[in-house]
């Protein structure tokens, strides 16, 4: 069985969806790895990594791709290379599957089967291959570092011989993974935090962190049974943006991690 990794297409992303060690776990396991070359320099790996892993490094990505029992990529595939794909291959990627009814149409035309990651049960058993938890963990630390180096104030507050400067105040909108982490990390830096979620669980949750949480009242709200929050009706967002607006206009950072799954 071939297992092909090719390199992500989009300048931007520098996640690999094969890195050295789970190349040689799958060697080991009797699969004959393929990468493409160049797929790890985004994420600090090296195609000598790779090839010390036991995989081989190729550049025909054309040949690769019709040649592969497994695809594997961090992104979205691209219409022109579905068609390149050999019939009865799997693909394994993101495939944002509410969104790309055109490219599942275009796969399943190709004889292809595609298993979309984001499809994963968000359970105990399936908690190693849940690719949603695990980036909106970094992405929930990652918003505050990106903020904190760009805001022109410092996040604690520091008592000096010339006064004293206040924390610097952080909202965070939607208490969900990312939210949860976002709200941890600009703790601990110092910020006064506060944050937002309709979900009243959810509120305790930050509260348990330290954050002051912004409560109002929406009458019944709920969350679904995959733990993400039911959507508001048009009275109910009308109040939460004139709750919200006082906190945001209050706030020197604003962080907004609220998703909806399937939604842009």
């Amino acid at each position: 069985m071939i297992v092909f990794a090719p390199k992500e297409s989009d300048p931007k992303e520098t996640r690999a969806a094969m890195n050295p060690e789970t190349a040689k776990k799958l060697v080991g396991l009797g699969y004959e790895i393929r990468v493409e070359t160049g797929i790890g320099l985004g994420s600090e790996h090296v195609d000598a990594d790779y090839e010390v892993a036991g995989a081989k490094v190729v550049s025909d990505r054309a040949g690769e791709l019709g040649a592969a029992d497994f695809v594997a990529r961090v992104q979205k595939p691209s219409a022109d290379e579905l068609g390149k794909l050999k019939k009865g291959a799997m693909h394994i990627s993101y495939m944002d599957p509410f969104n790309e009814g055109e490219l599942l149409k275009s796969m399943a035309d190709c004889g292809a089967t595609g298993v979309s990651l984001e499809m994963i049960p968000r359970t105990t058993l399936a908690q190693k291959m849940d690719v949603i938890s695990s980036q909106a963990n970094i992405a929930g630390y990652e918003s505050v570092i990106v903020a904190a180096e760009r805001l022109n104030k410092i996040l604690p507050m520091m008592m000096t011989p010339a006064g004293t400067i206040s924390p610097a105040k952080v909202f965070v909108l939607g208490i969900g993974v990312a939210g949860l982490q976002a709200i941890a990390t600009a703790k601990r830096l110092g910020a006064r935090v506060t944050a937002f979620d309709i979900r009243a669980e959810a509120l305790e949750q930050a509260e348990s962190l330290g954050a002051k949480a912004l409560r109002i009242d929406l009458g019944e709200t709920g969350s679904t049974d995959q733990g993400y929050a039911k959507e508001l009706t048009l009275e109910q967002i009308a109040k939460q943006v004139e709750g919200q607006a006082k906190a945001c206009a209050d706030s020197d950072i604003v962080i907004t991690t609220a998703k909806v799954f399937g939604r842009k």
